[in-house]
Order: C-alpha cells, then structure tokens, then sequence
C-alpha cells in the first residue's frame, strides 16, 4: 500500500510517500519540504493568509517531485493522506481541500490525520524506531505534552502544559531579548554561548506533584530580568539565553523521568520540534542512561512539521486497524483537536 501525505497546519509545506507491505512497518520512500520562514521572518511571526497562499503554490510541484524521487506515478498511490487538525484552518483547508481532490480524481481513498499524532509517530521513521508501550514527551509549537502510549491510537494523557508551552517559551523569550524569527532556534544557538547559571529563572510547577506543565511564569520572569539588565542586555543576552533554555530543559526532562517512573516502563520517546534542541537531547540521554531507559527520537530533519509524519501515521493507522480510509471528498478541518480524543 502506498500512501501519499500532505501537512500545511502552519508554516511548512511538506508532502511525502509511505509504503506498507504486509505485517512489516511502513517505511518511508521519499519526502520534501518547503518551508516559509524566509516569509514570515518579515513580520516577525506566521501570517496566516501568506501561509495558506504559500501552501497552495508549492503543494503539488512537492507532490511530482516526491513522485519523480521514489520512481513512482500518482497512479500508483492507494490512498491520500492530509493533516486535518490541529492548525491555522485556512492552511489546513489548502492541504484537505488538495489531499480530496486528488483523491476523487485517483478514485482513491482518503484520510484525515492528527498532526500531533504525526509527531507522535514519527520515531518510528528513525534509524532505532521504538516499541511500544512507551512514554512520549510532545514537544511541538503550542503543545506539550506527556503520554502513555499503548499502541496507535492508543493514548492516555499523563501532563499537559496549562498555558504556554515549550515551544512558545523558547520563541517569547527570544522577541523578548529581539533575536528575530523564528525565535527558538535563534535562542538555542545563543545559549551555547553563554553561562547556563548567570541567572536563578524559575521552573513552574517543577514540585507540583503532577506531571502538568507551566512556562508563562518564565516568559515574565525573562521580561523582568531583561528590564533590570537595560543597558546591559546586550552584552549578557547569550548569558539570558542559556538561563531561559536551562529552565524550560530541566523542566522537561524532570517531569519526564517522573513520568516514565510513575508508569513503571522503560522506554521514553521525544517528538516534535524542541525535540531537536541539543541540549534537551543531552540531558534526557543522561537522565535516561543513569536510570536504565531507552529514549527514542525522530531523525532531526523530522522533528519539524512534515509531510512524511503524516503519510506514517496514516499508514500505520491503516494496518492497526484503528482507522478507515472512505472514498468521501466532503471534508472538514479541525483546528482545535486534542489527541486523547482520537
């Protein structure tokens, strides 16, 4: 079975091909990616109308390159894959609205599919996939989020960040300190040049005694300090940078051993985009090495939106058995969607 997959929830065109043989795992053939950052660097954030318009322009010329790599036709494809939810409705209307027409055109089925459940899934596309059961940390843009997975489709929420998340406290940390967009990587780069230690920032909810998540705190506590710095926050902004990061790490990493403690398994996944920072990848390694656990992530070119997460999760729905692909081109799209709900 061959499934082609379409993800525009936000900023990131991606479209990919997935092939799935029996009872062995689905495994990837070709991918590729177009990303807007360039675009939206201009406004200082994601415009949703320029990305919905992007999407609809570099869709299909990904969808022929894909194609041409893997050696195959678009009648070779047996069902279309598309993000559904969550997102920017108007981007995921562009990718829908594509996956479907496609679709009706092909005479082929298609499906719907949760983006986080894409992020979830993808270390399964990695050099040392992982087994389940397993604890995942879902670290991506406005979501994080510890669960127990069982199985696909198989989750039972463990934590889950009760106002900004990760993601958003790398990104308002660094507008805060004016590192530009896209503000998270920026941060990560700068704080490998500073001093981890220079400033006691806070850690929310690190003793609450649940495996919830809290960065908001840290967002005004960033703003304060950069205020008491005036002048000097230009000289100690890679010092702030390495504080910011070293609290929302040990934050992440805590909470997850917790996690995986608290279940009683032995295996932890990492998925999303923070799950390309180094530092957290470092300190989990260590954390996890010191206590016995396996930790799995995605191959870093995979941890930011993409297509090939979609065209996965689809296909491994497709052989649990968990989901149906239907020869119905009505669709809708969710732009609020909470994976325990799935």
């Amino acid at each position: 079975m061959l499934v082609l997959g379409f993800e525009s929830s936000c900023d990131e065109t991606g479209v990919a091909l997935v092939e799935s043989v029996g009872e062995q795992a689905p495994r990837l053939l070709s991918h590729a990616l177009h990303t807007q950052v360039r675009m939206h660097a201009a406004y200082g954030g994601v415009v949703p109308e320029l990305a919905s318009r992007d999407h609809i322009r570099r869709a299909l010329p990904l969808a022929t390159r894909v194609l041409e790599e893997a050696g195959r036709s678009l009648g070779d494809v047996d069902v279309v894959a598309y993000t559904r939810g969550p997102g920017l409705a108007g981007a995921l209307l562009v990718g829908a609205g594509i996956a479907c027409a496609l679709g009706a055109a092909l005479d082929r089925p298609v499906l719907g599919v949760h983006h986080l459940e894409g992020h979830l899934l993808s270390p399964f596309m990695s050099a040392d996939p992982p087994q389940f059961p397993f604890v995942v940390l879902l670290v991506s843009g406005g979501h994080t989020q510890l669960m127990r997975v069982d199985g696909v489709g198989r989750y039972a929420m463990l934590g889950e960040t009760i106002d900004d998340a990760a993601g958003e406290a790398f990104d308002k940390s660094a507008k805060l300190m004016g590192l530009g967009y896209p503000g998270g990587p920026a941060l990560a780069r700068l704080a490998e040049q500073g001093d981890p230690k220079a400033f006691a920032l806070p850690r929310p909810l690190l003793h609450s005694g649940n495996l919830d998540f809290s960065f908001a705190g840290l967002k005004t506590a960033v703003l304060t300090q950069a205020k008491k710095l005036g002048d000097q926050l230009e000289g100690r902004k890679a010092d702030l940078a390495a504080s910011t990061q070293a609290a929302i790490v040990d934050v992440l990493v805590r909470k997850s051993m917790a996690a995986v403690a608290q279940s009683g398994l032995q295996r932890l996944v990492v998925a999303g985009g923070v799950g390309a920072n180094r530092d957290l990848r470092a300190q989990l390694n260590a954390a996890c090495a010191k206590r016995g656990v396996r930790v799995h992530y995605p191959e870093l070119e995979l941890c930011t939106d993409n297509g090939a997460m979609i065209a996965m999760a689809a296909a491994m729905r497709l052989a649990a058995g968990a989901e149906q692909a239907e020869r119905r081109y009505a669709f809708d799209v969710k732009p609020r969607w909470p994976l325990d709900a799935l």
